[in-house]
């Protein structure tokens, strides 16, 4: 008897394909909408193999649920949002997407810095408001990125990709963690305490992934250390930063502002972050380019596969 694989929602083409072309059952969810947790329960319960999101909780009881699952492939490089130690317990092979979403985040944490730093997003909607009548010297002013000095939060390979394509604008390179000798050969960056990288960094960019231990890593006392003229980048996970504390900070003027794809309670914002026009906010789209979500889609189903097919599977997580 084929086993039955169930897909929580669909993904590009060249996943799909790959699935359709197999020798599996497959039930997939075809809306974009989440399933209610009942009914997604309900639908894994003949599961030999899970291709998830990130959003989706697959906690204990899910496990629990599921008894023939035998593999979660996790269609994101994180993988917070799986009970790994009970899907241990239970000899359940948890696999994710590795390495394949670097550039693309990096590339959106830019973006974000960007955008913030030059109001991209408030010149947009004043402009459709038909609101500009000229040039004005005090129109629009930001902040320039060029000679600025750069906090990195997180120099793994996300961080050191971010860090690399700081080549042109002459900047000065903080970074805290473990010694990187890549961006110290390249770009001459500092490894020094978090401490002084928020004392004098002019942007402080998020790469870490989220433990107990990176929970709320920056908050009220973080951004009292923060320069009144510094912004804050988040593409990594909403709760490393406490969202209140940022809101209040954006207030109050204690930072000049930030760039966030990534939040607390997501998809829930909390409140008063949308009344801010010192923030950008993007609906996690750090890998939403159409050639890394393809090669995403491709690798989870293989890893699901492989399991399933009793083969090796280099991106498996246990």
């Amino acid at each position: 008897m084929a086993k039955n694989i169930f897909l929580s929602r669909p993904l590009p083409e060249a996943g799909m394909e790959l699935l359709k072309q197999s020798e599996f059952n497959v039930d997939i969810h075809w809306d974009e909408e989440p399933l209610s947790r009942e009914t997604m329960l309900k639908r894994a319960q003949k599961a030999h193999g899970l291709i998830c999101l990130l959003s989706d909780i697959i906690d204990p009881a899910f496990m629990d649920a599921a008894p023939h699952l035998e593999v979660i492939s996790n269609y994101a490089v994180g993988y917070n949002n799986i009970d790994i130690d009970h899907a241990k317990s239970k000899g359940i092979a948890v696999c994710n997407t590795p390495g394949v979403l670097t550039i693309t985040t990096a590339e959106l944490a830019w973006a974000l810095l960007f955008a913030v730093a030059r109001r991209i997003p408030e010149s947009d909607i004043f402009m459709r408001n038909g609101k500009f009548t000229g040039w004005k010297p005090m129109l629009m002013l930001g902040s320039s990125i060029h000679g600025k000095t750069l906090g990195i939060i997180g120099a793994g390979q996300i961080g050191t990709a971010f860090a690399l394509m700081s080549k042109g604008y002459n900047m000065r390179i903080l970074y805290s963690g473990k010694p990187n000798r890549i961006l110290e050969s390249e770009l001459h960056a500092e490894n020094v305490e978090m401490h002084t990288l928020l004392c004098e960094s002019d942007f402080v960019s998020l790469h870490v992934p989220l433990r107990n231990s990176t929970y709320h890593l920056i908050g009220k006392e973080e951004f009292a250390l923060m320069k009144a003229s510094a912004y804050l980048i988040n593409t990594a996970r909403g709760p490393v930063v406490d969202e209140q504390a940022l809101i209040n900070a954006l207030k109050e003027k204690r930072i000049a502002g930030a760039g966030l794809d990534v939040y607390e309670y997501e998809p829930k914002l909390t409140p008063g972050l949308t009344e801010l026009d010192n923030v950008v906010l993007a609906p996690h789209i750090g890998s939403a380019s159409i050639e890394t979500r393809s090669i995403m889609a491709v690798m989870a189903v293989k890893n699901c596969l492989n399991i399933l097919r009793g083969k090796p599977c280099k991106n498996r997580v246990i």
